[in-house]
C-alpha cells in the first residue's frame, strides 16, 4: 500500500477522534468496504500493519517539542509549586509577615492566608520565618482570602494527642490550673481536663489548695468525644505500685506484729492506719481499754502511732489493729488488796434505766444496779440518782478479777433503815406518810427513805365504802397511819388509818338496834338494792322488796323517806334496812288490835312493843348521841380535807 492510499484511508474513516480507543482489526473492516479504484490496486488485509510509533494521542493537535521525560520532570514542578489543601485540614506554614492585628502565613497555596494576632499572645516571641501549624477554615472568603486558624490548629492536635495517650495508657504531664466542684481543672496538650478529687491520691485530699499551681504526672482514664470532657487521674500511676508494695506488706504480716502506721482517717466507728501502701482498721472498742465516746478522744488525723496486728485476711486485704492491746490490762494492774466491802470513787461514764458503770480505773468499771442506789424498794430509774460525768463514791458489792467484773453499791454507805425497824417503828405507833402509788386492794405510802408500808382499802375508813383509793386521797398527799404489823424479813409494813380513831361501829351497835328507825336518803340504786344514806355517815342496805312504798309504789334515787333497821352487823360492818317493814308492821298491829278488839280480850303488851322501841331508837341518849354526832363530824370533815 502506497502512502497516497494509506491518507485516502485516513481522510475517509469518521471514527477515528482524539483519545479513540479503536483497535487495528476495525480499521482492517472498514479498510475492507473501501472500493478500491482498480483490481489491481486493491490492498491486502493481512498486509496492513500500524506504524511502531504512531502517538494516537496527538490526532488533531500540534507537534510536542517535550519528551516524555521532559514532560514528566515539568508536571512534578509544577505540583510542588501549588499544595493541594482543603478545608478542615492542619498544615504547615511559615510567617511571612507580622503587624498588630494579624500574622500573614504562607501555606504554598496561591494566595497567604491571615491569622488573628490574639491567636500567638500566649506564645512564646514570633517571628518571620518561623514554622507554625494552621487550620485551614476557609479556602477563599468573601474578600478572596485564604483563612486560618493557629489556635484550633493547636486544639485539633491536643485532642490527637490526648486521644493516642489515653490508646497507649501513657503518662502525661499536666498543669494544675484550679480547683472546682468535686476536684481540679488541669491543663494537658492546651486541654482543660477535669481531675476528680478521688483521683487526686489513694489517702483522701483534705486541702485542695495546696495542689493549685503544680505540674504532675496523670493518666488520662475517660474521654468523651461528643462533649469534649477529659478525665484525667494523679491516683491510678500510683495503685499499681501500691498494690505491689501491698501484697509485699501482707506477705510478711503476723498476728501480733508492731508496725508503725499513720492515722489516715477518723470515723465514728474506728480509725484507718495507712501502714505504707495497706490500710488497717482500729475499731473503737481496740483504742483503749477504758470506754471512748468518739475515737478523737484518743488520736489525731496524720499523727504517727505504734499498732498491733490483731488479725488479717489474705483475700480480703482487711487487717485488724489494735492500740490498746500495745499495754497491760488495767485489771491485771488492779490493786491486789481491793476487796467486797472497800469504798472505792469512779466517774459515770454510762447511764441506763437499770444502773450506771463506774469507772475507777482506766479500764476497770463497775456496775451500780438501780437497787443499790436506795433502800427504797420504789421501781426508779439510775437517772434519778445521778449523771454521765458525776463522781461517786460507792462500795464494792462483788469482785471477780478472772471475769473482770465488779458490782458496787452506794445505799450501803448508810445504814438499813430495817436493821431496827421494830425500835423505830414499833406497832401501834403513829406516823406521818407520804402516798406513793395506788392499786385496787390499797395505798402504798413511804415513812422514809426505804421504809414503806401498805395501808388496805378496808382500812382507810369505818363508815365510807370505798371501791378504790383514788375516793380517799392522792397521790403525793400526806396521810397519818399507824403501825398494825412488822414483816422484817420480808421488809413490809401493814399500816391503817381509820385505827387512828375509835371504832365507831362500838356506838353505832347500840343506835342502830334491830326495829329501830331512822330517816335516810336513797343514794345508789341497781337491780339487787340500793344503798341508803343514814345519819351519822353511815350506810345501810336494802333489797327492792323493802323499797315498796305504802302506795305500793317503788322508792327513787334522791328520796328521803325513814327506814327500819331489819339486821346489824357490826363485824362486817354492814346495816340491812327496809322501809316496807315499817307500814307493814304497822298494819299487823293494827289488824292484830282490831281482833283482839273483837274477841273481847285484853290488849296486849306486845303490841305496844314495837312502838316503844321506836321511841326509843329515835332518841336515845342525847348526850352520847350529841358527843358521838360531834366526833363523827369531825372525823367525816378530816377525811374531806
Amino acid at each position: 500500500m502506497t502512502e497516497q492510499e494509506n491518507k485516502e484511508i485516513l481522510n475517509q474513516d469518521p471514527i477515528v477522534e482524539q483519545g479513540s480507543d479503536i483497535t487495528t482489526e476495525v480499521v482492517n473492516e472498514e479498510k475492507k468496504e473501501v472500493k478500491p479504484r482498480s483490481s489491481a490496486s486493491k490492498p491486502s488485509a493481512r498486509n496492513i500493519q500500524p506504524l511502531e510509533d504512531f502517538n494516537w494521542d496527538m490526532i488533531g493537535k500540534k507537534d510536542e517539542s517535550y519528551s516524555k521525560a521532559d514532560r514528566e520532570k515539568l508536571e512534578e514542578v509544577y505540583d510542588n509549586t501549588f499544595k493541594l489543601v482543603q478545608e478542615g485540614e492542619v498544615a504547615t506554614g511559615t510567617v511571612v509577615a507580622i503587624n498588630k492585628r494579624e500574622v500573614v502565613v504562607n501555606i504554598g497555596y496561591k494566595s497567604e492566608g491571615v491569622i488573628n494576632a490574639n491567636e500567638f499572645r500566649n506564645e512564646d516571641e514570633l517571628k518571620v520565618g518561623d514554622k507554625v501549624e494552621v487550620f485551614v477554615e476557609n479556602m477563599e472568603s468573601i474578600d478572596g482570602q485564604l483563612i486560618l486558624s493557629h489556635k484550633k490548629a493547636k486544639s485539633l492536635k491536643s485532642w490527637e494527642r490526648v486521644n493516642e495517650a489515653c490508646a497507649n495508657d501513657e503518662i502525661v504531664k499536666g498543669y494544675i490550673k484550679c480547683r472546682t466542684k468535686g476536684g481540679m481543672i488541669v491543663d494537658v496538650f492546651g486541654i482543660e481536663a477535669f481531675l476528680p478529687g478521688s483521683q487526686i491520691d489513694v489517702k483522701p485530699i483534705r486541702d485542695y489548695d495546696i495542689y493549685v499551681g503544680k505540674t504532675m504526672e496523670f493518666k488520662v482514664v475517660k474521654i468523651n468525644e461528643e462533649f469534649k470532657n477529659v478525665v484525667v487521674s494523679h491516683k491510678a500511676l500510683i495503685e499499681a505500685e501500691l498494690e505491689e508494695q501491698k501484697k509485699h506488706i501482707i506477705s510478711k504480716l503476723e498476728k501480733g506484729q508492731v508496725l508503725e502506721g499513720t492515722v489516715k482517717n477518723i470515723t465514728s466507728y474506728g480509725v484507718f492506719i495507712d501502714l505504707g501502701g495497706v490500710d488497717g482498721l482500729i475499731h473503737i472498742t481496740d483504742l483503749s481499754w477504758g470506754r471512748v465516746t468518739h475515737p478523737e478522744e484518743i488520736v489525731t488525723l496524720d499523727s504517727k502511732i505504734q499498732v498491733a496486728i490483731l488479725d488479717f485476711d489474705d483475700d480480703k486485704k482487711r487487717i485488724a489493729l489494735g492500740l490498746k492491746q500495745l499495754t497491760p490490762h488495767p485489771w491485771d494492774s488492779l490493786d491486789e488488796n481491793l476487796k467486797v466491802g472497800d469504798k472505792v470513787t469512779g466517774k459515770v461514764v454510762v447511764l441506763a434505766d437499770y444502773g450506771a458503770f463506774v469507772e475507777i480505773a482506766p479500764g476497770v468499771e463497775g456496775l451500780i444496779h438501780v437497787s443499790e442506789m436506795s433502800w427504797s424498794q420504789h421501781l426508779r430509774s439510775a437517772q434519778e440518782f445521778m449523771k454521765i460525768g458525776d463522781d461517786v463514791e460507792a462500795v464494792i458489792l462483788t469482785l471477780d478479777r478472772e471475769e473482770r467484773k465488779m458490782s458496787l453499791g452506794i445505799k450501803q454507805l448508810y445504814p438499813d433503815p430495817w436493821e431496827n425497824i421494830e425500835e423505830r417503828y414499833p406497832i401501834g405507833s403513829r406516823h406521818n406518810s407520804k402516798v406513793r402509788n395506788f392499786t385496787n386492794f390499797g395505798v402504798f405510802v413511804e415513812l422514809e427513805e426505804g421504809v414503806d408500808g401498805l395501808v388496805h382499802i378496808s382500812d382507810l375508813s369505818w363508815t365510807k365504802k370505798i371501791k378504790h383509793p383514788a375516793e380517799f386521797t392522792s397521790i403525793g398527799s400526806e396521810l397519818e397511819v399507824i403501825v398494825l404489823e412488822i414483816d422484817k424479813e420480808n421488809r413490809r409494813l401493814s399500816l391503817g388509818h381509820k385505827q387512828i380513831e375509835e371504832n365507831p361501829w362500838e356506838v353505832f351497835e347500840t343506835i342502830f338496834t334491830v326495829d329501830s328507825i331512822h330517816e335516810g336518803t336513797i343514794i345508789e340504786m341497781n337491780d339487787k338494792g340500793s344503798i341508803i344514806a343514814l345519819p351519822y355517815g353511815v350506810e345501810g342496805f336494802a333489797t327492792p322488796k323493802h323499797l315498796i312504798k305504802e302506795d305500793g309504789t317503788p322508792a327513787r334515787i334522791d328520796e328521803k323517806l325513814e327506814f327500819k333497821v331489819i339486821e346489824f352487823n357490826k363485824d362486817a360492818k354492814k346495816i340491812f334496812v327496809s322501809h316496807s317493814r315499817i307500814h307493814e308492821d304497822i298494819n299487823k298491829a293494827a289488824e292484830e288490835e282490831k281482833r283482839v278488839k273483837q274477841s273481847g280480850e285484853k290488849v296486849s303488851k306486845k303490841v305496844n312493843k314495837p312502838a316503844d322501841k321506836i321511841e326509843k331508837t329515835t332518841l336515845g341518849d342525847v348526850t352520847d348521841l350529841a358527843a358521838l354526832k360531834e366526833e363523827l363530824l369531825q372525823q367525816e370533815k378530816k377525811n374531806k380535807q
